[in-house]
Formats: structure tokens, sequence, C-alpha cells
């Protein structure tokens, strides 16, 4: 039975899963963590287990649907939270019994949810847009069949504070990263990609974190169109491989307002989802450009958006030593050999490097942003996400 979380704060080391669901809507990661230290303290993370659980195809159909440009009737998304929540609940079941942990064992569950739409605040000349995100994934349904407490919602109240409610994963990037001998930029390339920018002996007030567009999102989607969704994505690169990069398709590309926009930013399926990859995957096809030629320069696309990005907004501030990436896009060896090609001179590890398996990076960090809540410390970087200040992020649901 629940009994507060005044417990947790008498214990120092701590067992909690992170549950994550990306903009590409795959499925559901979950990684389950030992964490000690942090606030004020080194942090400590040890990866216990993980495990991840595609969605069926139906499933992420409704979600990309839900989150669509025609919007979905209240009903849909109503239905849609709740199996969201079988779905993340199956996940962290799964996890615990392929860990050997005993389940009396953890002591929380942060979880994502599944976003399906993020509007981040907007002024710009004869533009205003109230910022306004939606995760859905019901807590309820997880505490409920895992009989664990469960910490979600986390972009929220840093978007009533003002800010972008994203990028959250830097506050984690700080802890994991930051280094008092060189600079570092974080990179993880999810469906979205996003950096964080950890100046040597910076603390955290002088970290940097923004989205810089597209990561694997439009290569996917355009694969799925291309193939009539026989495949997901381009594995280890291999149609882009094939192809050539297309000048002309490749200018056209990078004309996406989002790319000059200053941080804080960040930016979601709202802008670089199915629509836009299906618009700029016929408009390659009515300039008589070949499929393969098409995901080649969408490759690029998003190597260049990210190195472009890095140029105009980090490199300004100085020297970069080293680039951590993270996420599905370090699978890909052309998308990789084409972030080498744009930012010569800058060394490129992978979070594998550290200790930080590539596809739990995100799960991990919902772990430890869940674990702060529990706590009661902030966890954004107002810094990061233009948030007026230090917030402590998202919702209890007990067990």
């Amino acid at each position: 039975m629940f009994t507060g979380l005044h417990e947790l704060k008498n214990k120092t080391t701590h067992m909690v899963i992170g549950l994550m669901s990306g903009t590409s809507a795959d499925g559901v990661d979950a990684s389950l963590c030992e964490l000690s230290g942090g606030g004020g303290d080194k942090l400590n993370v040890r990866l216990v287990a993980q495990y991840e659980q595609e969605y069926p195809e139906m499933l992420r159909e409704r979600i990309l649907g839900a989150g669509d440009s025609d919007g979905a009737k209240t009903s849909e998304l109503c239905e849609l939270n709740f199996l969201l929540g079988e779905a993340f609940a199956s996940a962290a079941n799964a996890l615990i019994d392929s860990s050997g942990v005993p389940r009396s064992e953890i002591d929380l569950i942060g979880s994502h949810g599944q976003t399906i739409s993020h509007l981040p605040p907007r002024t710009e000349a004869h533009s205003f847009q109230l910022g306004s995100t939606l995760q859905i994934g019901e807590p309820a349904v997880i505490a409920e069949r895992t009989g664990i407490t469960v910490i979600s919602n986390f972009r929220a109240r840093d978007m009533a504070a003002g800010g972008q409610g994203a990028p959250l994963v830097p506050f984690v990037d700080y802890l994991l990263y930051a280094s008092a001998d060189s600079t570092r930029v974080a990179l993880n390339m999810g469906g979205i990609s996003n950096v964080t920018w950890l100046p040597a002996k910076g603390g955290p007030e002088q970290t940097v974190a923004y989205d810089t567009g597209p990561g694997n999102m439009i290569i996917d989607e355009m694969v799925r169109y291309l193939t009539q969704g026989e495949q997901s994505y381009d594995r280890d690169g291999s149609i882009a491989a094939s192809g050539r990069v297309n000048a002309g398709l490749l200018e056209e590309l990078l004309k996406h307002p989002f790319l000059k926009r200053v941080p804080p930013k960040s930016t979601g399926r709202e802008e670089f989802g199915v629509d836009y990859a299906i618009e700029k995957f016929e408009y390659g096809v009515h300039h008589g450009i070949m499929p393969r030629d098409i995901i080649a320069t969408a490759t690029e696309f998003t190597a260049l958006s990210i190195a472009r990005s890095l140029k105009a907004f980090l490199l300004s501030k100085g020297s970069i030593d080293e680039l951590i990436a993270s996420g599905g896009g370090v699978l890909n060896p052309v998308l990789m050999d084409a972030l080498r090609r744009d930012l010569p001179g800058i060394k490129i590890s992978t979070s594998d490097d550290y200790g930080v398996p590539l596809k739990a990076k995100e799960s991990l960090a919902f772990a430890v942003l869940g674990r702060e809540t529990a706590l009661g410390r902030p966890s954004n970087l107002p810094s990061a996400t233009g948030a007026k200040g230090p917030r402590v992020l998202g919702q209890i649901t007990p067990a």
C-alpha cells in the first residue's frame, strides 16, 4: 500500500524503471536503473536491465493517426490513452520479469508516455502560439498493473512556466557527461535530433540544449512510403548507400523555417512527420529523382541540419572537443559518415563508450527524472527550455 514518498528520501540508492516511446512511435523502451547521488552530488547510474517492446502495427497506425494534421476524435484519444497505458505496463512487467529483480525492490516508474502533439510556444512576426503538449499512456493503468508508483507528464510543468517543455534529457546529459577538461555536445538522434552543449567547467546554468530538427523521422517515413510499409526504416543505411545526394532536393529540404529559429526551440511530428516526409518524397518523384536518391538526400539533410545547427548556435561560443551520439540514428552508418564529414575536427563518440547503450539513453533519462521528482528536486534546465526557472516536473500516481 502507498504510504508516501518520504520513505524514498530516507534511502540513498533507488531502483527505478524508465519508460519511453519517442516520436517515431515504434514501441516502448524500458530501462531498470540503480540510481544514487544527484542533488548536488555526483549521480551514479547502473543500468540493471533493458527491454524493448514494439507496438503492433495497427496500434502504431492509430497513434500516428491521432497526431496527424486532421486530428482525432475525442473518443479515439480516450481509448488510446488507456490502450497505451496497458502497453507501457506490459513493457514494465516484462522488464521486471527478465531482470530477476524482485518487484518489491523497485521504488518507482518514470513514464514519459507517447507524445500525440507538442506545440511549443512561439512568438514571431505576425504569429503567436500558446505552448501546449499532450503525452498519453494512462499512468493509473501502469500503477495498477505493476503495483509501483508512477511519475508521468513531465513536460507540462515546464511549459506552464513559459518553457518549451523540451528537451528534458539535457538535465541527465549534464549529470552524465559534464567535464572540467573538455567541452562536449550530447546528440540524441531519435525521431527528432536534439543537442546538449556542455562547456568545460560549466554549471547547469551554462548548459544549452535544443532540438536541431529531424533525426530518423523523415528517413523512416520515406522508407515506409517507398516500401508500402514492408520496411519501417533504412536498415544499415543500405538504401541511402545505394543512392546519390540530389542537390536540388537537398536545397528544398534546407528551406524548412525551423532550421533558422534561434534556441530555445523544440519540434516534433507536427513539422517533420508523415505529411512532410511524403510531400518531399513526392516532390522528388515529380522532379524525376530516383527513390534511392531521395532516401540518400534525406539522410544527408538530417546530418547537415545537425551540423549547420552546431555551427550556427554553438561553435560561436567556442570549440567543441567531443560529440557523444546516442539514439537509433547511430545505427545508420551512412548518417554517421555524413555527420563526420560535415563536422570535421570534432571527435565523435557514442553513449556506448560511456556505458549507456544507444537505445537506452532516453528511457534511462526518464528513470532519473522520475526519481528527481519523487525526491522533490527540480529537473528542468531553464537555459535549455526557456522556462522562468527550475521546476519540479511531473505528476505522481501512487501504487
